[in-house]
């Protein structure tokens, strides 16, 4: 798979749809296979993102309007295109980044009367002009997608206890919204089948991979 390296690979879509597993499991397949492998979370992988994660996704941060939201979500990633993605690119490593600006195309469109044209030239100065080469819109009904939405745990619970975590700021949002977001994924497919590839998200793990591995012959 020596057609993968210098790649940029995104994996995207909306709350529950299995981007990180599914992001994980492409990461180990190529090292498994000799290739290196960067594997970043946007926004987040840099102590600047990991700050700027947290203000975006603090439920006491209701008065953030959808500017400033977008423009924190390009200063994380200006972050982390020029301290780890751009560095591993050059060295022809495989990225995969788990969210990219695809996300805000989709989650922050129209408010505060955002068009994808003004996201798009902030995400070409944040991102230095280099777009991923293939990005995955992993799709699941907003009904579904709600339930796999896992707390994150760092401490051991006792067998069949699963607490409830809070959602975050975006997460609580209505299921209104979350459709929206969702059409606007899937208008991103459309409007873009060279290199952007909506893959059906309901399905087992196993077949959602095997449809990943299929995409990236794309990139041959």
């Amino acid at each position: 798979m020596d057609y993968l390296r210098g790649k940029f690979v995104v994996f995207d879509g909306g709350e529950g749809c299995g981007k990180s597993t599914q992001a994980e499991l492409l990461a180990s397949v190529l090292s498994n296979r000799g290739l290196r492998v960067l594997h970043v979370h946007d926004p987040g992988t840099t102590r600047i993102g990991l700050l700027i994660r947290h203000l975006l996704l603090d439920r006491s941060n209701r008065d953030m309007n959808m500017r400033c939201e977008m423009l924190l979500y390009m200063a994380a990633r200006a972050q982390m295109m020029s301290e780890l993605v751009l560095p591993a690119l050059n060295e022809g490593k495989v990225v995969i980044s788990d969210r990219f600006v695809s996300s805000t195309l989709a989650y922050q469109v129209g408010g505060e009367r955002l068009t994808p044209k003004e996201i798009r030239r902030a995400a070409d100065v944040a991102i230095q002009g280099r777009w991923p080469d293939l990005t995955l819109i992993l799709d699941i009904p907003v009904e579904g997608s709600s339930v796999r939405i896992d707390p994150q745990d760092v401490l051991p619970f006792p067998e069949g206890f699963r607490p409830r975590r809070d959602k975050d700021r975006i997460e609580e949002r209505p299921l209104d919204y979350h459709r929206q977001v969702r059409d606007r994924y899937l208008a991103l497919a459309k409007s873009d089948s060279k290199s952007i590839v909506k893959i059906n998200a309901d399905q087992p793990v196993e077949k959602v991979h095997a449809e990943v591995m299929e995409a990236l012959e794309r990139l041959r």
